[in-house]
């Protein structure tokens, strides 16, 4: 039985951990104590598109670990090299996969692991509602490739991809896996930014244009310009973006950057709209959609800790 390890138990985490102690030996390496102590005792739940229990080991000390066949890091991007560095050697002998929004953190794992590394997308989505319970919504995919500078070889990739669809999710094994990480990329920078700045979940809004002032034309001309973008970096997108927001609208799903805004924590807008932004300034085509909304957040971030008190122009 392979031994497998999920780096990160939220939501998504969550399902991977749930739905692989199905059918492999599953550790979950947690960032708080009683969040180790609540898997341990109570397992794993999932409801919605799935309903199941599954029990897990959890822990918060990586000097309790053993070495592992496979892991997922399932945290923010954010949060990947701080989360995986006290883990990274365990992964020696085995594989990797990268779970995150946007592009980026499969190089960060690439360089402090010397296992092989993926790239992975997922359009799947649930609602975590406590440590030890997550409500399973969208069911889609895990598209899974190598991450090319670690030389991973494709029979690694669809070793991954077969144990995620033997524990009831969906996995699909790519031999490049950029296109469909681009699509998600294309979609999810442009969904979240806007949930950040507007304070709406991924709910109709994103996808109505009958009306001059409606909401998805933003959207629409903001995935144009990903598509641009990608075009002009030689790839082919695996699923169409708009397609995937007017699905997404129809749920009403708070994103992840609407959550992090909402609780003042640090976003992954450098892994979303300032990768395109980044790329788009490296292949010399204009992106100023997306390097606008760049901006825009990170200057909702600086908001956090600015105080007028300690600014000398201040009006009072």
């Amino acid at each position: 039985m392979k031994r497998v390890c999920i780096i990160g138990c939220g939501a998504i985490g969550s399902l991977y951990a749930a739905h692989l102690a199905r059918v492999a030996e599953v550790w979950a390496f947690v960032r708080r104590d009683d969040h180790a102590a609540s898997l341990n005792r109570d397992g794993l739940t999932v409801s919605g598109t799935h309903s199941f229990t599954a029990s897990i080991r959890a822990t918060t000390d990586p000097k309790t670990l053993p070495e592992f066949d496979f892991g997922i890091v399932a945290t923010k991007a954010t949060q990947v090299k701080q989360s995986f560095q006290p883990v990274a050697h365990l992964f020696d002998k085995g594989a990797v996969l990268s779970a995150q929004n946007g592009v980026g953190s499969e190089e960060i794992i690439a360089t402090i692991t010397r296992g092989y590394v993926m790239r992975g997308t997922t359009f799947m989505s649930g609602t975590r509602h406590s440590d030890t319970h997550v409500q399973y919504e969208l069911d889609t995919p895990t598209w899974i490739g190598p991450y090319e500078p670690s030389g991973t070889p494709f029979e690694i990739v669809k070793e991954a991809a077969h144990l995620l669809t033997k524990s009831g999710l969906k996995a699909e094994p790519l031999e490049d896996a950029r296109p469909a990480q681009w699509s998600k990329l294309i979609f999810n920078s442009s969904v979240n930014s806007v949930s950040a700045l507007t304070g709406l979940p991924h709910s109709p809004h994103f996808s109505d244009e009958a009306k001059f002032g409606d909401l998805g034309h933003l959207l629409h001309a903001l995935i144009e310009e990903g598509k641009r973008v990608a075009d002009k970096s030689g790839i082919r997108l695996q699923d169409d973006p708009w397609t995937m927001n007017c699905r997404g609208a129809m749920t009403n799903h708070p994103p992840s950057m609407l959550q992090d805004v909402r609780h003042r924590a640090a976003t992954e807008i450098d892994f979303l709209s300032g990768a395109i932004a980044q790329e788009a300034k490296r292949v010399g085509v204009e992106a100023p959609l997306h390097t606008a909304v760049y901006r825009l957040i990170k200057g909702k971030e600086a908001a956090w800790s600015y105080s007028e008190e300690n600014n000398p122009l201040s009006v009072h």
